[in-house]
């Protein structure tokens, strides 16, 4: 009998959705649609990222946006993207922000396209920015970029997600999201790459972050909740992308599709109806334009 997830961590992710839109968009903007976001009942925001303005100049106002955020009250957990000490140093002067999130790529080509550094620069940093995290009683989210494929011709395997999980594990990570960020997962990958991480890592959080166009979204959110996943990423309208990988933007997992899912499945998403509402319209205003 397939394992059903009985209580789901959504991830909402305004930030994955604006970075890749070239024309700057309002910081006073952002902040409304994120303040209704953070209304809805989602576990987390992922909201903006410290990273460099030249790298993705759409998010160069996250410590600005920070100041225009209502953030009183019952609310979504904040998280923020790094890619540096630098970065992590900063966003850790917010003690507003709940979450840093990293992204360690399982290929070489796409660690160097998205941080500049090498996989072992960057397991090397993951191992510092988790001791930041530590002093500073932060969670650190290690996203596994290129989780479920390569376009770059390197060597892919589900052992080498597993292997990278192994060296996470032994730094002390305790959430880690499979990241399917050039849209490229399969239905069976998915089920089998939860199921035995979970059953090998049970104190391990595993979340999905999957990038897919819109005819093959409601698969993959299909075989995470079959193989027991907790904990999904996604955005209204399924607006978003890397922009640093592959020089296209396959979009996102679309929130709207997942509540569908989780609906059918009589699983409480705890997601407010007049306030999603609300956010839909904003996201609708801001995207569609």
């Amino acid at each position: 009998m397939e394992p059903i997830a009985s209580h789901i961590k959504l991830i909402e992710c305004p930030r994955d959705a604006m970075q890749g839109i070239i024309p700057f968009i309002p910081t006073e903007v952002k902040a409304k649609y994120i303040n209704t976001l953070l209304r809805c009942g989602f576990h987390s925001i992922d909201f903006g990222s410290f990273v460099s303005p030249k790298a993705i100049p759409q998010m160069k106002d996250t410590a600005d946006l920070l100041d225009l955020l209502q953030l009183d009250g019952e609310r979504a957990a904040l998280l923020s993207i790094i890619a540096n000490e630098r970065g992590a140093e900063q966003a850790l002067t917010y003690s507003e922000i709940d979450y840093l999130g990293f992204p360690l790529s399982l290929s070489e080509t796409f660690q160097q396209k998205n941080t500049n550094k090498s996989i072992d620069e960057a397991m090397r940093t993951v191992d510092a920015i988790q001791h930041l995290c530590i002093r500073q009683h932060k969670n650190l989210v290690v996203y596994l970029s290129m989780g479920f494929g390569n376009p770059y011709g390197e060597a892919y395997s589900p052992a080498t997600v597993i292997d990278f999980v192994k060296q996470l594990d032994q730094l002390e990570i305790t959430t880690i999201s499979l990241s399917d960020t050039i849209g490229s997962s399969e239905p069976e990958l998915i089920k089998n790459l939860f199921r035995t991480l979970q059953a090998s890592y049970p104190h391990i959080e595993f979340g999905a972050h999957f990038h897919s166009r819109p005819e093959t979204a409601k698969r993959k959110i299909q075989a995470a909740l079959d193989a027991g996943c907790k904990r999904i990423d996604s955005t209204i309208l399924g607006i978003g992308g890397c922009p640093m990988a592959k020089d296209e933007l396959v979009g996102n997992i679309n929130t709207e599709v997942l509540l569908e899912e989780l609906e059918t499945r009589a699983i409480p998403s705890g997601i407010h109806t007049l306030y999603f509402k609300e956010a839909l319209k904003q996201a609708s205003e801001i995207f569609m334009r």
